[in-house]
């Protein structure tokens, strides 16, 4: 007996030997040990198996499910996902991973689009995509599929591997954003585990318990079943119907708004807020072109953006099912409800106008809007994106982008937005201008996902004639007593809290929230109707991720003037010489290109403005006017005073508003901090977000030489603000005032690290994962609707 055992472990020494090798080796073991890889062989499960109430689909959904979305799907999500490997659907762990980055901003051609559920669908179409598994594709037996899953092997490591017990990681983690990807494919895995350790998953944050671990293993080692969805209620179908029959009405009208409407609304998330129950978080839709009409399983259409050729006689809109995770990051949640639509139906379906043919889907007329919709109302255009304006900025943060600082370093940190109101944007004069400008408007996604950058120069000459048209337009229009006023502002039509934003941005992403939000900022836009339809466009329905280098640079170098024209509405209410002062300040060390356009275009409108000053402060003055005729409209949001807090609580943390200068430009982005009240009851949660000062946001490479520390600020917010936290910070109510003075008393990054040391929740806390469950649960709680899970791939270690 002890022969045949030693011989046994000679054995497995010599297999162990064998498997460290070469990949060559292990590929061919693992074929005579479990077979060909096949996706036929994780074939669909027995009906009985799958019914709603087997055993199986129970272990799923009570224990499988949750761990997979607190712990996989807050790294694993969307197009910044590690490997394109999306753990957010049943349909993203099947599809598995690849090796190829999303983010790839110097790629020569386009890439081939990869979106889940729209290029392809079933297994095997990914496995031609190059899409690896990370679940057993070879015989389904216990030992071969935990042997034979990428996914079991990486849990497996970081358990043999887990964190050490260091309060920093050390340099085997790279947890930078734009760190290079280990994406091993099971025949590759040992070589990655001997070369990195400790990089099994979770990556760079604590293990799994063991009773975690044991589940996802057993849910593995079983087969890794995955049930399929529960039909939708009756009543979500009927109202899919009839929504779905109001978009696809066969007048060339209807025909013409539907194509409008979806071109708008693709990349949210729809639900019948009529539907929705108490403390359930409501069904959410995508809007999609189809082959197939009502009634028949939908055939989504896969271009490349909304606007594309649908290579169909007929397109239908359909509704289908959100088959996701909802992660905060791609979250866009629009209601549907009869006073909604009532609106629809007045301004598209019952205003008096002719569709007499519909417009071409060629580039150069279906990529300007101002082109291919022509034939709809301004006013049924303009107030369509009004009645969401927050969804409808929202669209470039939440869209295809994801990941954006070639969008985003375009903007300042922080700025509020007015807009210009529709009695304004439809009058006749203004009508016939913009109508007479469809050329110089055009759009830079109409040269498609591989374009060459040199015809930017194309562009740029367009928009400096389009500028210098607009300013003779403008000299005319407002002449004889006609000046800009607070009246031409949109007020919301006294109801709706749309009528103003505040945009944060957080470096490489963003968040739009509705009111004005924090102290008066340094900058402030005023929107009119062409120059909200062109941002759409341009970042969101005309952009294209997998494009090349040539059309994001295309697209960043055309925002600069998409955010100047935005500058330049609201400078245009203050007197002449404030508008040149104001500019001066917000383009300081320009470059003379942008000097010369900057004097030439937005510094040329000389009209006196139709307010009236009565102190030398104008843009704080401005500021307050401006928030007088919209205060009916203000939305009760973030609100520190709000929280429930005691009011010596509340204040004490208004005095983090004190951090400025070099002592902010130390923190993070965004600091989310979790407040445990002194009666024991659910914890309160702020946001603290640094505001990064530039001398100007034009600068396309060089953003750190236009920081401006030394007016850097802070952002204090009940709840949290945000996709992607940087610090973690925890705090019992009764310890607030020690908090807030070591935070004001923070000068280098020494003295961070002693506050972080004290009040921090690391990414290598032994109980990272209680308090990460913890904070996601308030939030859900208390953000039914808009809630989602947050993404943790920019946590610092620090």
């Amino acid at each position: 007996m002890q022969n045949t055992h030693k011989k046994r472990v000679k054995i497995l020494i010599a297999v162990i030997l064998i498997l460290s090798g070469c990949a060559t080796i292990i590929k061919l073991d693992l074929n005579k040990l479990y077979g060909d890889e096949s996706t036929d062989n994780r074939a669909p499960a027995s009906a009985e198996l799958s019914s709603i109430d087997s055993p199986a689909t129970v272990f799923y959904q009570d224990k499988v499910a949750p761990i997979i979305e607190s712990r996989c799907v807050v790294c694993h999500a969307c197009y910044d996902a590690p490997c394109q490997l999306k753990m957010s659907s049943p349909e993203g762990i099947e599809r598995g991973a690849n090796k190829e980055k999303v983010y790839h901003g110097s790629r020569i051609l386009a890439a081939t689009p990869n979106r889940l559920f729209i290029d392809a669908l079933s297994s095997s179409e990914w496995r031609e995509r190059d899409f690896y598994p990370v679940l057993n594709e070879r015989k389904q037996t216990p030992i071969a599929n935990t042997q034979a899953s990428v996914l079991a092997q990486m849990l497996t490591l970081k358990q043999q591997h887990p964190l050490p017990d260091d309060k920093l990681l050390d340099e085997r983690f790279d947890v930078s954003i734009n760190r290079t990807q280990q994406c091993p494919t099971v025949q590759e895995f040992d070589g990655y585990a001997n070369d990195q350790p400790f990089a099994g998953m979770p990556y760079a944050l604590p293990e799994l318990t063991d009773t975690e671990h044991n589940i996802l293993m057993s849910w593995i080692e079983n087969g890794a079943y995955m049930p399929a969805r529960a039909a939708i209620s009756e009543a979500e179908q009927h109202a899919v119907r009839k929504l779905e029959g109001f978009l696809n009405a066969d007048s060339l009208k209807m025909q013409l708004s539907a194509r409008y409407i979806y071109e708008h609304l693709f990349s949210t998330h729809l639900y019948f807020s009529e539907l929705s129950k108490p403390n359930t978080q409501p069904q959410f839709f995508n809007v999609v072109r189809s082959t197939t009409p009502t009634g028949k399983p939908i055939e989504v259409i896969a271009s490349r953006r909304p606007f594309d050729p649908p290579n169909v006689k007929r397109v239908y809109y359909r509704l289908q099912p959100v088959m996701s995770t909802i992660v905060t990051k791609t979250h866009q949640p629009y209601a549907i409800h009869k006073q909604l639509m009532d609106k629809w139906q007045k301004w598209f379906v019952d205003a008096e106008y002719e569709v007499t043919k519909l417009p071409s889907y060629k580039p150069a007329i279906a990529a300007n809007p101002l082109t291919a919709f022509a034939q709809l109302p301004v006013n049924a255009r303009y107030r369509f994106m009004l009645e969401r304006a927050q969804n409808t900025i929202m669209g470039y943060i939440k869209g295809p982008v994801c990941r954006g600082q070639v969008a985003l370093n375009v903007i300042n940190d922080r700025f509020w937005v007015y807009f210009v109101k529709p009695e304004v944007a439809n009058a006749p004069e203004v009508n016939a201008f913009y109508a007479s400008q469809q050329d110089n408007l055009r759009l830079p996604a109409e040269q498609e996902s591989t374009a060459l950058a040199v015809t930017w120069l194309e562009y740029a000459s367009r928009q400096s004639d389009y500028i210098s048209a607009r300013k003779n337009f403008e000299n005319t229009v407002l002449q004889e007593g006609k000046h800009l006023t607070p009246d031409d502002i949109w007020d919301g039509d006294g109801e709706n809290d749309n009528a103003t934003l505040t945009v944060f941005r957080h470096f490489d992403n963003a968040s739009v929230i509705k009111g004005l939000i924090g102290a008066p900022p340094k900058t402030a836009w005023v929107i009119d109707y062409p120059l909200l339809e062109r941002i759409h466009y341009l970042l969101v329905a005309g952009f294209d991720v997998y494009g090349n280098y040539g059309h994001q640079l295309l697209t960043r170098l055309y925002m600069d003037f998409l955010r100047m024209e935005g500058e330049s509405n609201f400078l245009a209410f203050l007197p002449p010489q404030s508008r040149r002062e104001e500019l001066a300040s917000w383009y300081q060390k320009a470059g003379p290109e942008l000097t010369k356009f900057v004097e030439g275009g937005m510094n040329s409108f000389e009209q006196l403005s139709g307010v009236e000053f009565t102190s030398k402060q104008h843009k704080k003055e401005l500021y307050g006017i401006f928030a007088e005729h919209v205060k009916k409209v203000q939305p009760n949001l973030f609100r520190v005073q709000d929280s429930k807090l005691g009011e010596n609580s509340k204040a004490l943390l208004g005095q983090l508003a004190k951090i400025k200068g070099i002592s902010a430009s130390i923190l993070p982005e965004l600091s989310m901090i979790m407040v445990e009240l002194d009666n024991s009851g659910q914890p309160e949660i702020f946001t603290l977000v640094r505001n990064s000062a530039h001398y100007n946001v034009n600068s396309l490479f060089s953003e750190g030489a236009n920081r401006d520390q030394k007016n850097d600020d802070v952002t204090l917010v009940h709840g949290l603000l945000g996709s992607y936290p940087d610090a973690f910070w925890r705090v019992k109510e009764a310890d607030l005032a020690s908090l807030v003075t070591k935070a004001l008393q923070i000068k280098t990054e020494q003295d961070y690290v002693a506050f972080l040391d004290e009040f921090a929740v690391r990414r290598t806390a032994k109980d990272f994962w209680a308090f990460s469950d913890k904070l996601n649960q308030t939030f859900m709680q208390h953000n039914l609707i808009e809630s989602g899970w947050l993404d943790y791939n920019r946590l610092e270690n620090r």
